[in-house]
Formats: C-alpha cells, structure tokens, sequence
C-alpha cells in the first residue's frame, strides 16, 4: 500500500514534465562548437548550452548583453573593456559540481585556449579553431586580461570594426576554466567535446550519434528556466520522414523542411509553419586548387553553363531568390551592379576553348545524402548541374557523402565542386568574405573556394579596419567584383527559412542567420 501510495503521488510530477521534440537534419560533429563550422554543430551545442559576451538580437538587429552586462571601447578602438554579470551558474552534470560562478577566468580560458598555440589546452582541439583561424584573432588579439574577478580586457593588435559582431558567434562561446582543468588532470580532456557543461538554457544529457541528442533545462539559468523541461533533437534526415513525425506528434517542431513540406500542411489545423528571409546563401564551391579549375575561364564556364533559374525553380521551388554572388541582397554594401552570369553554355564552350580544354574534362560534385535548407534536395541539384556540365563538355560524377565526413574532407580541400552554403551569424559582410575568401581561411579550411589573392585579400582586411560604413562598402564593392570575375563560387540561392510546427508550439521564431533559440519556447495545453 505505502508503495502504491508512493507511485501514485509521482504519477501526476511525472505527467507535467514538458518535453520538446524537435526533428533535426543531422547528428552535430561534436560539442566542442571551437573545432566546427556547420550550423547544425552550432546549434546542437552553441545555441543550446553555451552563452557568449554578447548576442546578436535578429529581431532588433542588433548586439545585446549576454554574460557581458556592458562594455566600453576605447577611443581609438583597439581596448574592449567588458563587465560581467555576477550571477551566471556552470552546469551540473554527475561528473562536475561548480565550485564558482562564472568570472574572468573562463573568459580568459576560453580565448586563450584558440589564441595561444602554447596553451596546455590548444592541441586538445583535434579539428583546430576554423573560426578564430579565419577571423585572424591569434594576430588580431593583443591581449586578453582580467582586471579583476568580474571584469575582461581585450587588447586588440589593429582596429577591427567586425571583432564585436564578432563576439556573438558560436566559436566565441564560453567555457568553464574549473570543469577544464579537472579533465586535464583526469587524463580525459577529450570530455569536453563529449560531455559539454556551459552556462547556457539546457543542460547536456547524452547524444546518440544518427538517433537523438538529449538536453534538460537550466534550472538556474540566468535569464530565466525555459518553459520546457527537456528538449530532445530527434536525428531524422529524411525530411518526409521529419514532416511524418510531426503529423504523427513525435516531433513539435521540424527543421529544414523541403517547400512541398510547407504547403502540404497547409490547410492543417494540427500544423503550422514559421518562415523569415534568410541571410544566407547557398553555392557551389569551386576548388581553384584542382586543375584544370585553377584557370578563371575554366570557373567562368561552369557558371555560364548552369541554368541556375531552372535548378532554382526546381530545388526550391519558389522559396528563394537566385543568388548572383556571395551576398544576400538585404546586406548592406551589396554590389546591385554586378548581375553574376547569364545561362550561356556557347560561350562556356568558348572560355573552356580557349583554356585549352576544346574536349572538355572531368571531374567530380560533391553533396551530401539528406536535404537542408541551403539544399533541400541534393540529389536532384547535383543531377542538375552534371546535366548541364555535360551539355558544355565536363563529365562530372557525383559523389553523396555523409554530412559530417564531407565538411571534413571539404575542409582538407579534397573536393572539386561542393555543395555547400553559408549563414551570416550577425548582418555584417565581412561574415561572408573573411570566412570564404581570406587567404587565412585556407589554412583553417573554411574558404571552400581555396583561393588566396593579396588584392582580395587586403581589401577584405582594409574593410575591416573602417568604422565608417560608406567606406568599408567601397572596399567590399571592389571585393565582390573580383570574385565575379574570378569565378570563385557558383552562386545557386537565397533561401527562405522555414520550420513546421505543431499548432501547441508558442515563442518559436525562425531566425535569418539559422540559430536556434528553444528557450522561449512553449507548448499551449
């Protein structure tokens, strides 16, 4: 009876527990978001358990405070000086117990760690830092310091209009220096990647690699517990599969839906769907590293050979805008004048004519197996394209490739023509040309292109030295114009973002920039 009793009394606890199931596209790389660039990585460990100095508000469109409570910047630019919140918990997990809010020692941990090749924790990061190795920060960043407990002083080397921004990216998450050092000297500091603690709304729970990441929420987060209880990411890369799962309730919330997944719910009282322009693009890398694509008429003719209104209409089926370069065009310092290439497969016969390559050639387009919103449906976008590769005279052969094995081999520069996209993190355009154009992001393996020019190359640093807008969008004018004309990507599309929701969800927005924010999110009884 007193057993009984007892069952009784939890049944109702129980029943209230609030789980969000969300359908997710693919299992992340690893949670320690420093090493990895792909979104669905940021997401399942940046967005869910980690914070940073400051966030980026899409909504409002600009920076806000987050773990920094303010911040000063000297006046010639170069001193960032930043006030912590004193009430910022670590996560408990059954192999750490905090001892200690949040202070200036982790900050200066979690920078130190990407920027000092000396540090006891530098080559514990197995795929490197691509971000920090990108934004240049090991030359850019002079000094990090802490003044006091509660207080963090970054020293830049050079000006850098873009570092702040900068700041609110995934990779600039902050770690706990304790729960570090514990592991090291533990002999398993490998627990970071695989065991995260942070600061963020979600606790890590455990991660099923192709089947589910589990999390619960926060009890003590600082901006507030989420509303739900736990949040589980169901790993489902088929997306009729995802849009099955929500009709059937397993999953509230499906990401990356294909468009005829959108209007098939429509009319659906049980569903709904959420959408926002994103900034984003989606493109074919071109490795100029691999003859015979390191010769510009070469890159020049696969552009002019592609129909890209069709593979747009097609793919996307009239969800997104065709892209004419790197931007999306809601970015400021977007170059109007400059209209990409027209669909002309004579004068690609032409440009591969006079490359010496009259018979053509061939070579390979790399994709991945499951749809994403900057490629719903790999499959037919790589038929396309080796269709119309064809019709010039280059044989391409298609290779499918798992997510995760792509974007490291891609990062290699092992690819010839990759599908790929990108997501700017904060409406800045330096997010798109330092990542894939600067010659340092060859080194960290995030400029799929591979191509290092010092012209290009200095008008992307230049525009970073400029807090006037006018002038930085001058310099990224002149930047956009050589990588027209060198042919360095063949742009596909700007996507609209969308998400399918069971009609209980509350508080979910999509964001522009593919972030996922869970926290405020609700389901109506």
């Amino acid at each position: 009876m007193r057993l009984l009793l007892a069952t009784l009394l939890c049944t109702p606890i129980l029943a209230q527990a609030a789980t969000l199931s969300v359908c997710t596209e693919a299992s992340p790389e690893g949670f320690d978001v420093v090493q990895y660039n792909s979104l669905t990585t940021t997401n399942a460990s940046a967005d869910m358990l980690m914070n940073r100095l400051v966030e980026f508000d899409a909504v409002q469109g600009k920076l806000l405070p987050s773990l920094a409570r303010s911040w000063s910047i000297s006046a010639d630019g170069l001193v960032y000086d930043f006030q912590l919140r004193d009430d910022v918990h670590f996560h408990h997990s059954a192999a750490f117990t905090p001892s200690r809010n949040l202070d200036a020692r982790d900050v200066v941990f979690s920078f130190q760690r990407m920027l000092d090749d000396q540090h006891p924790w530098h080559a514990v990061a197995v795929s490197g830092y691509p971000h920090a190795q990108s934004m240049q920060w090991p030359s850019l960043i002079a000094r990090v310091e802490a003044p006091d407990a509660h207080s963090v002083r970054i020293t830049l080397s050079r000006r850098d209009a873009t570092f702040l921004a900068t700041l609110s990216m995934g990779f600039a998450s902050i770690y706990p220096a304790e729960y570090a050092e514990q592991l090291l000297a533990a002999g398993t500091p490998e627990k970071l990647n695989s065991a995260p603690i942070g600061t963020g709304p979600f606790v890590f729970e455990r991660f099923q690699k192709d089947a589910a990441v589990r999390y619960r929420a926060n009890p003590e987060y600082f901006a507030g517990k989420p509303a739900m209880d736990r949040v589980i990411f169901a790993i489902t890369p088929d997306s009729n599969v995802r849009l099955q799962k929500l009709r059937r309730g397993e999953c509230q919330i499906a990401l990356s839906p294909k468009p005829q997944d959108v209007q098939a719910i429509a009319g659906d009282a049980k569903l709904k769907s959420a959408q926002t322009a994103a900034f984003m693009t989606a493109f074919v890398g071109i490795n100029s590293q691999h003859p015979p694509l390191d010769k510009p008429q070469v890159r020049q003719a696969i552009n002019l050979a592609f129909d890209k209104a069709s593979y747009v209409k097609a793919v996307f089926e009239g969800s997104a805008e065709p892209a004419n370069g790197p931007y999306p065009p809601n970015t400021w310092s977007y170059a109007r004048e400059l209209p990409g290439y027209a669909h002309e497969p004579e004068r690609a016969r032409a440009l591969l004519a006079e490359a010496g390559l009259a018979d053509g050639f061939k070579t390979t387009i790399w994709t991945r197996p499951s749809g994403s919103l900057l490629n719903p449906n790999p499959s037919l976008g790589a038929q396309l394209l080796q269709a119309d590769l064809a019709k010039v005279g280059i044989d391409a052969e298609i290779r499918v490739i798992e997510w995760g094995e792509l974007i490291r081999r891609a990062k290699a520069g092992e690819h010839d023509l990759l599908f790929m996209g990108w997501a700017g993190d904060n409406g800045d355009p330096d997010n798109f040309l330092t990542p894939q154009f600067a010659c340092a992001s060859v080194e960290s393996g995030l400029n799929f292109a591979r191509y290092c020019d010092k012209d290009l190359d200095q008008l992307i640093a230049d525009g970073k030295t400029h807090s006037d807008q006018a002038e930085r969008s001058r310099l990224y004018h002149q930047a956009q114009a050589i990588i027209q004309q060198q042919a360095l990507w063949l742009p596909l599309a700007h996507p609209t973002a969308f998400a399918l929701l069971d009609a209980k969800v509350e508080g979910y927005r999509v964001s522009p920039f593919g972030r996922q924010d869970f926290a405020r999110v609700s389901l109506a009884r």
